[in-house]
């Protein structure tokens, strides 16, 4: 089932949940609080960008998820199967658009805080030995995030099984369930059109300025 394949992304931001049971005893996902104010990343990103993409869009995320969430436990309440597929495609959808928000809010970090400095570490060391450098990561994985035809997300993600980095992109609000996320990059439109318009290459010169690479690092080694 979808929960199940998008438990490996999730369980690296652990997308916040009420304390207390709702009706019909499941608990519900709630807009996670994010760790600065809506203007610690300017003038990278506005706070009127931040404040629209996580009280607006993030939330309209997470009320769909629920309201779908419980569209799927009526409809196998009743064994209704065309119910429980209908319910399918708003999950992955809406689950998605949570997850990924809840690990890109921490990957920025303002840059009084770190953000945009890669320390030394093993995520570091990974870079170089793949990529030379962090500008020829950045060159590379920019190119593939302009490449996205309509809307989606850019991943420098790690895989396991053959302790690598890669850049992968997915579409729309689909998670990275290949490898483990590192870093996430937004290309929908709602992240940065207030403020670039449809200069999607200035968007993404700016929002390296505010990368958390230290929360990258600590995902990298619960990653290994």
């Amino acid at each position: 089932m979808l929960r199940t394949g998008l438990a490996r992304s999730a369980a690296l931001v652990a997308p916040q949940r009420a304390s207390t049971l709702a009706a019909g005893s499941r608990l519900k996902h709630t807009l996670p609080k994010l760790p600065y104010e809506y203007n610690a990343l300017e003038p990278h990103i506005s706070a009127q960008i931040m404040e629209l993409h996580h009280s607006k869009h993030h939330n309209t995320y997470v009320t769909n998820l629920n309201n779908a969430e419980e569209t799927l436990n009526n409809a196998l309440a009743k064994n209704d199967v065309k119910g429980t597929i209908a319910s399918q495609s708003a999950i992955k959808f809406n689950g998605g658009g949570h997850v990924n928000h809840s690990l890109f809010w921490l990957n920025l970090a303002p840059p009084k805080d770190g953000g945009g400095e890669l320390p030394n570490g093993q995520l570091k060391a990974a870079i170089e030995k793949q990529y030379g450098d962090l500008e020829a990561l950045k060159k590379k994985m920019n190119a593939q995030a302009l490449a996205i035809q309509g809307s989606g997300w850019a991943w420098l993600g790690y895989d396991p099984s053959t302790s690598t980095l890669d850049i992968i992109t997915t579409k729309d609000q689909d998670p990275l369930l290949s490898h483990v996320p590192l870093i996430g990059i937004d290309m929908w439109e709602h992240g940065f059109y207030l403020q670039h318009l449809n200069n999607k290459a200035a968007y993404l010169e700016e929002i390296w300025k505010v990368i958390n690479w230290n929360t990258a690092e600590e995902r990298l080694k619960q990653a290994k």
